[in-house]
C-alpha cells in the first residue's frame, strides 16, 4: 500500500509563499490524477488542486492565480507552490488520488497532512 507524506507547512505572513511536497512511498506513473486538498478547522476538507496525467491542471476558485500544483513523477512527488497566501488559506493540506477529479473515492489512505497557518 502507498503511504503518502505531506511536508512543507509551516507560518507565514501574509501575501507570503510557501512550497508543499507529497512524497509517496511507491510508484505514481501509473495514477492518472493526484491532488491536494485542505481541511481548516470546523470545515470539510476541500479540493485545492489537481494534475492529471498529461498535466492538465484543476484549480477552485479561491487559489486560481495563485497556487500551482505539479508533479514528478520521476520521484513519485506532488508539489504545491503557493504565492500570495491569505489567512483564509490557514488549514491543514493533504494529498491523494482521487479516481477522477471531484470523486471522493481515493487510491491511497490518508497521510498526517501538513499545516499551513498564514498570520494577517
Amino acid at each position: 500500500q502507498v503511504q503518502l507524506v505531506e511536508s512543507g507547512g509551516g507560518l507565514v505572513q501574509a501575501g507570503g509563499s510557501l512550497r508543499l511536497s507529497c512524497a509517496a512511498s511507491g510508484s505514481i506513473f501509473s495514477i492518472n490524477g493526484m491532488a491536494w486538498y485542505r481541511q481548516a478547522p470546523g470545515k470539510q476538507r476541500e479540493l485545492v488542486a489537481h494534475i492529471g496525467s498529461f498535466g492538465i491542471t484543476t484549480y477552485s476558485d479561491s487559489v486560481k492565480g495563485r497556487f500551482t500544483i505539479s508533479r514528478d513523477n520521476a520521484k513519485n512527488t506532488v508539489y504545491l507552490q503557493m504565492n500570495s497566501l491569505k489567512p483564509e488559506d490557514t488549514a491543514v493540506y493533504y494529498c491523494n488520488a482521487p479516481r477522477n477529479v471531484y470523486s471522493s473515492s481515493y487510491y491511497f489512505d490518508w497521510g498526517q497532512g501538513t499545516q499551513v497557518t498564514v498570520s494577517s
